[in-house]
């Protein structure tokens, strides 16, 4: 479990491993850091974000109880792949990945067996990257979610929710890869391919002229990180594909509505859209 003893090491401070440490910190915990940019660094120092950080310290990594890998997913495991053999005996170690298939089961297949890796995905984020914009209070009305396997101990699984908790996240659950890939592939995966694709729809350089609060909202997400998303689509791409393909037929079944002048079904697809989005009201 987490004591206020426990040592923590972010290896990464961008948006997210910022916000951890943030939020670790004030909450009184020895955080740590592992960032190649020593700007970041340098910020996080001077911002009372981290206690310690470097460009890179096996000092820091043999030392640390628990480990957050906020990289992009295939650079999480190439990274516990190089620097398990320092890890400290009974270390948890994480990551923030959104995206778990081809994340999880690597790491499990090769990680020590003195120490343990439990998979989490902290369902938060900005339109924005680095240290300097990092807020812990994104964490406070987000989802927290644990991916443990039957390799995974009912004490790491407490302990990821005991940092959540720490973090101030609004709800934490549990889900197994394949169904929150799945899930994944819907909530957020779809919904920026979505964005994305009605951005390169129209190429009116004149839109902020004309447009309103709904095209704004719907497209706030547009604004992406090509190399993190491009990855995070591949490594995911058979339940994109599937939803987009449900996408779709949902948007063909809306033009026939109006191809038809089926007014009232039109109706209907509202009254549906309308009561499952209250649902997120409460």
């Amino acid at each position: 479990m987490i004591t206020k003893d426990t040592r923590f090491l972010i290896i990464g401070l961008g948006l997210i491993g910022g916000s951890y440490a943030m939020g670790l910190k004030k909450n009184g915990y020895h955080v740590e850091a592992i960032e190649i940019n020593q700007l970041s660094i340098d910020y996080a120092l001077k911002n009372g974000i981290i206690d310690k950080g470097s460009t890179f310290n096996l000092d820091m990594i043999s030392q640390a109880d628990v480990i957050i890998v906020s990289l992009y997913p295939n650079m999480s495991v190439d990274w516990i792949a190089t620097y398990q053999k320092y890890f400290k005996p009974g270390a948890l170690i994480s990551d923030v990945a959104s995206v778990k298939t081809g994340v999880v089961k690597p790491i499990q297949d090769i990680i020590r067996d003195d120490v343990e890796f439990l998979s989490s995905h902290p369902m938060a984020g900005k339109e924005v990257s680095g240290v300097k914009f990092a807020d812990d209070t994104i964490f406070h009305s987000a989802n927290f979610i644990i991916l443990p396997t039957e390799k995974n101990t009912k004490e790491a699984i407490d302990s990821l929710r005991q940092m959540a908790q720490i973090l101030g996240f609004h709800n934490i659950s549990e889900l197994s890869v394949e169904d929150h890939d799945a899930m994944i592939g819907f909530v957020s995966h779809l919904t920026h391919a979505i964005a994305v694709s009605l951005m390169n729809t129209n190429d009116n350089t004149h839109l902020v002229e004309y447009t309103g609060d709904s095209f704004r909202d719907l497209t706030r997400i547009a604004k992406i990180n090509e190399n993190l998303w491009s990855e995070v689509f591949f490594l995911n791409k058979d339940n994109l594909i599937k939803e987009i393909d449900d996408f779709t037929a949902e948007v063909e079944n809306l033009k026939s509505k109006l191809i038809h002048n089926d007014v009232e079904g039109l109706k209907e697809l509202f009254i549906q859209s309308t009561a499952r989005r209250k649902l997120f009201d409460k």
